[in-house]
């Protein structure tokens, strides 16, 4: 409203005294401020003692910084310690009112139960001291020190930086391939001597997320050469380059192996190379195709966990050795398969790069982890795996790991069965119980050697130690402080002894001459005239003679 004509007007502290009334603030000088000193367009004010005066344009003493901190200090800590005296009173006055609360009758009778059966609790605490409140001071020391603990070793830390996924490159399709019996195609890889010049042949199936370009991973080609051997590695149904098929078993594998060995021409026998997941396939071959064997390798080789020859220490110590999550994920390969498929699409499924040990739920030891984070077996796993999910389903992985765990339609205390001969008479049944000699076996009785390392976390040497009782024949090679790919991947010194073990001194490969010899030396077998025979047309031309 406008002040009446004539009136004299009143400067803005008088307004402000005529609102609020007399405040009991009094300034140093005994004057009040007033605006009516400018100089060049600035306010100065007259230097007090209160809260409302003005600093003085220069040479004026300013509150030190460390007593105005000091001071913000004391009175945030007395605002916090009324703020919280006045929620507690606010709570304790609403649950005492609340007597007729339906929230509070119906959370009695839990919390009583409950502090019933926490009160041994309270033999902890000292003799003088109420546990209702004590238990709210040690509740908050603990947070209050999880708290600090937590904020310490953060900011012990060096701040780490997160790298962003990188996108899985997949090559072109670059895979030759033969067509087996039924249609399908099988994607395959040659190594080593050509096969017309090969002593040994060696076909390898490989491992759970992998294909036909891992094979033995650096395996040199000239250790190959040396001791005259032809590695073949091809990609399991599904996965890589070959067709998948619709309703693959063991059996069906180790046909695909036997076709692969007619294709290739490999007419005489072959070793079957099994390394970790790999090893079920050659456990197969072993089983159903024994007499195209030349000998069985492997390599921390996986069996079923759930084989029912498996007795309960063998188990145990299998089981305990594997992670948490290495559990769950056999779990669902046995109970909820069809669960797997979420898992795999947001692991190696996804398009993008990621760690061995979280997609394949394993925790590995020191030996291990070293050659996980050197480059060449970085660029192999990532080259490896990229081939592996190329056709990007879900199905050819599920069904790998449903036949790992599932009945394999044999047991491998079926690989060697010792033959029951047929006796008759007391005598003859003592004979056989007091001579091992005399004991016949039947299945695969060829060479199978067995590397395992004893830091193996993945496979776990308890695996290998029910294959050395079920299968008498197996030669078993331990190794100390060795893990699931530190001997076998990358090692030449390594691969040279496998190769000793197996093929003895290196000879080279064939050569020509030796070729023919050879084929000539069968021929004449195949073509020789059996002596019986002879005689008999000997017999027949003198009777000629003689009419």
């Amino acid at each position: 409203m406008a002040a009446p004509v004539g009136a004299t007007s009143m400067t803005w502290h008088e307004e402000l005294a005529t609102l609020v009334g007399d405040t009991g603030i009094r300034y140093s000088t005994g004057d009040p401020i007033d605006n009516n000193h400018h100089q060049d367009g600035q306010l100065h004010g007259v230097k007090t003692d209160g809260y409302f005066g003005y600093e003085e344009e220069k040479g004026g003493a300013q509150e030190p910084w460390l007593d105005q901190i000091k001071g913000f200090a004391e009175s945030t800590a007395e605002m916090m310690r009324e703020l919280g005296r006045g929620c507690w009173d606010i709570a304790r006055q609403s649950v005492q009112g609340a007597e007729e609360s339906e929230f509070v009758k119906k959370m009695r009778g839990p919390l009583s139960e409950a502090a019933e059966k926490l009160s041994f609790l309270n033999e902890y605490l000292p003799e003088d001291k109420e546990p209702a409140q004590a238990w709210p001071v040690v509740i908050s020391v603990f947070l209050i020190a999880l708290l600090v603990l937590n904020i310490g070793s953060s900011s012990n830390e060096a701040p780490t930086v997160v790298e962003a996924p990188r996108k899985m490159y997949i090559a072109p399709p670059s895979a030759t391939r033969i067509q087996l019996p039924d249609g399908r195609h099988l994607a395959y890889l040659q190594q080593g001597v050509p096969p017309e010049l090969a002593r040994f042949n060696m076909i390898m199936p490989h491992s759970f997320l992998s294909s036909r370009l891992a094979g033995i991973p650096g395996m040199s080609l000239t250790l190959l050469e040396e001791f005259g051997v032809q590695l073949v590695t091809y990609d399991l149904p599904g996965f890589g380059e070959s067709d998948p098929h619709p309703e693959r078993n063991l059996n069906t594998s180790a046909l695909d192996m036997l076709h692969l060995a007619n294709s290739l021409g490999i007419s005489e026998k072959f070793w079957v190379v099994g390394y970790s997941g790999g090893a079920i396939h050659a456990w197969a071959a072993a089983r159903y195709i024994p007499d195209n064997l030349a000998g069985v390798a492997m390599f921390a080789p996986m069996v079923n966990p759930y084989d029912l020859s498996m007795n309960k220490e063998e188990r145990r110590k299998t089981w305990e050795k594997w992670s948490a999550g290495r559990k769950f994920m056999y779990t669902l390969a046995r109970k909820f398969p069809s669960l797997l498929s979420f898992y795999y699409r947001k692991s190696f499924l996804s398009g993008t790069q990621g760690q061995l040990e979280k997609w394949l739920s394993v925790s590995l030891l020191k030996k291990d982890k070293l050659l996980l984070e050197e480059p060449v077996f970085m660029e192999f796993w990532e080259k490896d795996v990229a081939e592996s999910v190329r056709q990007g389903d879900a199905k050819p992985f599920i069904e790998e790991s449903v036949i790992q765990v599932s009945d394999w339609g044999f047991t491998l205390s079926e690989i060697q069965v010792q033959k029951q001969k047929d006796r008759r008479g007391f005598l003859s049944l003592l004979k056989s119980l007091f001579s091992p000699a005399e004991k016949e076996w039947t299945g695969f009785l060829g060479p199978i050697h067995v590397w395992q390392g004893m830091d193996d976390t993945v496979v776990p040497p308890s695996m290998t130690d029910f294959v050395r009782r079920v299968v008498p024949g197996a030669t078993v090679h331990t190794l100390h402080g060795e893990g699931h790919f530190s001997y076998f991947c990358f090692c030449d010194k390594c691969h040279r002894q496998i190769f000793s073990t197996l093929f003895g001194i290196p000879q080279g490969p064939l050569t020509i001459q030796q070729e023919i010899a050879e084929t000539t030396a069968e021929l004449t077998e195949e073509t020789a005239i059996p002596e019986e025979m002879t005689t008999e047309v000997t017999a027949i031309d003198n009777s000629t003679e003689q009419e």
